[in-house]
Order: C-alpha cells, then sequence, then structure tokens
C-alpha cells in the first residue's frame, strides 16, 4: 500500500456541547454523531496499528473569530448575536479540545487551523512531505464544510485521496450524501475505511464504477424540465 496518512478532522467537543451555541447559529445535530466517533475511534486504531502517521486537525479560529475573516459568517454573528448564550473562557477552551473517545495518543501530531480546509495556513503539507506520504484518508466532521474542503485542497496538492463515507457526518443526510457525491466526481475514492485501509486497497473505484456520483436516471428521464 502506498505511503498514507489519515487527517481526523476537528473531532471537537464543541460537537458535544449542549450549550445552545448550535442552535443559536440555526445549526441543527450532527446527524449520527454517535455512530462517527465510534467509526472515527476504529480507524484509528486500525491506523496506528498499521503505522499510518494520524495528523489532527483541530479548529481554533483566529483573533478575527472562529471562521477567521470570512465576512458572510461575521454577518451571521452580527444577526443572531441576540441570541448566543454566554460562554465561559473554560468552556470555550473544553469547545476547542479533541473528544475523549478519539484523543490524539503518543505519536500523533495535532495541528490548528483557522479555516475550512486543513492545509490553509497550516504546516500541513510540508509535514506530508517530509513522511513521503502520497494517499491521505480524510476523515472526521463535518462532510461537506471541512472535510471536502480538506480532501478538495489535497487533490489540489496533488495527493490521492479517499474519504471514509461511515467515518465523516454532518448536519444532516441529504448534505452528507450530496457532498459525498460531489467528491466522488472529483474521483475522490469513497469507501468505508475498512476497505481504504486494506493492504491491497486499489483505491480505484472512482475509475472504474460507471456514473461515479451522478444520478444515470436523470439524464434518461424524459419527464424532466
Amino acid at each position: 500500500m502506498p505511503a498514507t496518512a489519515l487527517l481526523m478532522i476537528d473531532m471537537q467537543n464543541g460537537y458535544l456541547a449542549e450549550d445552545g451555541v448550535r442552535d443559536a447559529l440555526g445549526w441543527p445535530p450532527i446527524w449520527r454523531l454517535d455512530q462517527t466517533i465510534a467509526a472515527c475511534g476504529e480507524l484509528l486504531t486500525a491506523a496506528r496499528d498499521g503505522q499510518v502517521p494520524v495528523i489532527y486537525s483541530r479548529s481554533v479560529g483566529s483573533a478575527a473569530g472562529p471562521m477567521g475573516d470570512n465576512p458572510r459568517f461575521a454577518r451571521l454573528m452580527q444577526y443572531r448575536a441576540d441570541r448566543l448564550p454566554r460562554i465561559s473562557a473554560e468552556q470555550q477552551e473544553w469547545k476547542r479540545q479533541i473528544m475523549d473517545p478519539v484523543a490524539p495518543q503518543a505519536g500523533d501530531v495535532v495541528l490548528d487551523k483557522t479555516r475550512a480546509s486543513f492545509f490553509d495556513y497550516t504546516e500541513l503539507e510540508p509535514l506530508l512531505r517530509n513522511l513521503a506520504v502520497s494517499r491521505l484518508i480524510v476523515a472526521g466532521l463535518q462532510t461537506n464544510v471541512c472535510v471536502e474542503a480538506t480532501a478538495r485542497a489535497g487533490l489540489a496538492h496533488n495527493f490521492e485521496v479517499a474519504v471514509p463515507d461511515d467515518a465523516v457526518s454532518t448536519d444532516g443526510p441529504d448534505l452528507h450524501f450530496a457532498s459525498l457525491n460531489s467528491m466522488r466526481v472529483l474521483y475522490i475514492e469513497i469507501a468505508p475505511w475498512q476497505e481504504l485501509l486494506a493492504p491491497d486497497a486499489s483505491w480505484d473505484r472512482a475509475f472504474t464504477t460507471p456514473d461515479y456520483g451522478r444520478n444515470p436516471a436523470y439524464w434518461t428521464d424524459t419527464t424532466r424540465a
């Protein structure tokens, strides 16, 4: 199997918090969160057992706010400011930490990030080059946001990229599956994590599966507008 690294994206306590922040921002609960955490834990164990480097991203925001200089997010925060609960500094720090069930272990690397893509303004790429990695498995949260942004950036930096469909999730199944199909169309390998980590994994379904990520029925439906 070519040299592979596991990128574990934003598996932070903020997704476990019941402090009303997500509701105030109009963000629904993460779909299948418990199952995703369990799958990520199994994936991490298997990766470490197979000597696959594990690199965590930790979203910490920046001086400009949790989404950096993004003006749309700044407007959202402005519109919802009166609904946001007060959160202590201690609680904010707890929310930034990696969840206990998938916590980093000795030998793992944790890098802070301030943007959706793990590659933006971080040391991720030079670290991967030093490890002589050519393949990336991108797991964690959220499928259509930081996972997809990182997967797309991985392609742009000339890595082979795969996303384990059973070890990622987001605000709901519609966004989850639409994001997976968007990544399939880009020739990102989408499969259960056990298949991606198999020693003989060929990562070729993106090339051997007809209509990968597309709905062929759409093109033959004579009733569509």
